[in-house]
């Protein structure tokens, strides 16, 4: 079956994209020639090289790459592979862990819940998960660094703050990493444990007055359950991945999908990627318990499902038919909502909105997206923006785990702005 509904378009957008028939209600994304839609079909082309050229290297096992510009998909390419040891080449269809971008799909949920009128941004989030109506702030002591003193809230830690990531919630990257990651050296059996542990620590700073990157998302699925009475998995399928027909987007796979799950690799000692998590029926996205879905970070999902999500976001909450929320609420979620805090993980020029990053300033982020551009990546070296000026969504999937040795990302964002002429 094919992806594209121009024949002409081929050269630059592979086929088979979708296992199924293709119908009015499956909505496919049509696809146009890179000139009808301002992009240079001769640029576009500079993508596949440059994506090769980490292959070739080792240090990724295969990419997926995709644009859609004004609604129409222009580029679509997998090269290499999804298992490197078994020989299988990459997959139109291929099932990718796309860890954190996981998070604007879970914002998504719990603000089509906020539409509904369950809550307001402002409420305080023990109003819903009691555990964090007597958290503490943990605060260095200055006359011995070696202790700490808890102080009282200064004000309750805010919806708003889980979605931004302003509430001040231990985590894995600073302050107290150690007792963190003891506290989750088990991991929990479902969500509602999982946060229980988060609330049971002491918080990092007051909440509104710092960034941190933390498992913040997590309570925002567990704020989607306790809202809704359904788990996170259950309201994910039934009110966002059903509608969009993101058929393949899941928090566990059942045994018929291994055979398109992508292998994950890390970089070994020479930065050669090496195995670290099968594409197979014993991969943890297979045989785990099934019971944990978590909203920071828990989705497999192939490029045509998330370009299906993003697109839904770029044309103001609906594809197809299928409306997840109004396009006041959307361009809420990509405003910026941290004013002028250090984003350490982004870095200078960017913001954060309510479960994207945002640019603020292209200048200072060195980036080639538009001022406004939402996005966000993955652990796996997985990577989705959507450009509401150049009207432009983008996806690019691989599965390498650590990648701060790669510029792969940056090279396919830039690769992207510089084909488009018009």
């Amino acid at each position: 079956m094919s992806f594209v509904k121009n024949p002409a378009a081929t050269f630059f957008v592979t086929s088979a994209l979708i296992l199924g028939s293709l119908g009015a209600t499956a909505g496919e994304i049509p696809s146009a020639t890179p000139e009808s839609v301002g992009m240079s079909s001769e640029r576009l082309a500079r993508i596949e090289p440059a994506m090769q050229r980490y292959i070739d290297e080792s240090l990724t096992p295969g990419v997926v790459t995709a644009i859609v510009r004004k609604g129409k998909l222009v580029h679509f390419s997998a090269l290499g592979d999804m298992d490197v040891g078994a020989g299988k080449a990459m997959r139109d269809d291929t099932i990718f862990r796309i860890a954190s971008m996981t998070k604007p799909i879970t914002s998504t949920a719990l603000m089509m819940l906020w539409e509904q009128g369950h809550f307001q941004l402002r409420d305080p989030v023990a109003k819903f998960i009691p555990e964090f109506a007597d958290v503490k702030v943990k605060i260095p002591s200055r006359a011995d660094p070696t202790t700490d003193t808890l102080e009282l809230l200064q004000r309750p830690i805010q919806i708003r703050d889980m979605l931004t990531h302003t509430a001040g919630l231990a985590n894995a990257y600073i302050g107290d990493v150690e007792t963190y990651r003891q506290t989750f050296r088990v991991p929990p059996r479902d969500n509602a444990e999982l946060v229980a542990k988060l609330a049971g620590l002491p918080l990092n700073y007051q909440p509104g007055t710092q960034w941190q990157y933390s498992a913040a998302t997590d309570v925002v699925g567990r704020l989607v359950e306790v809202i809704s009475g359904q788990s996170l998995d259950a309201f994910l399928k039934e009110q966002i991945f059903n509608p969009l027909d993101m058929t393949d987007t899941h928090f566990y796979l059942e045994s018929e999908h291994a055979p398109r799950l992508a292998a994950q690799y890390r970089p070994g000692t020479d930065k050669k990627i090496e195995l670290q998590d099968p594409g197979s029926a014993e991969s943890q996205w297979i045989k785990g318990p099934k019971t944990l879905f978590r909203g920071a970070g828990g989705l497999v999902s192939t490029a045509r499902d998330y370009l299906r999500f993003q697109l839904a976001m770029i044309n103001g909450g609906n594809l197809d038919g299928a409306r997840l929320l109004a396009p006041s609420t959307v361009s809420l979620m990509l405003e910026n909502h941290t004013a002028d805090l250090d984003l350490w993980l982004p870095g200078p020029g960017m913001g954060f909105g309510l479960g994207y990053g945002v640019v603020v300033d292209r200048g200072a982020a060195a980036t080639p997206l538009s001022t406004g551009a939402a996005y966000w990546g993955g652990a796996y070296c997985t990577l989705s923006w959507l450009d509401p000026e150049q009207e432009l969504v983008a996806v690019m999937m691989t599965q390498v785990r650590p990648y701060s040795h790669i510029n792969i990302r940056q090279d396919f964002q830039v690769l992207t702005y510089q084909a488009i002429v018009e």
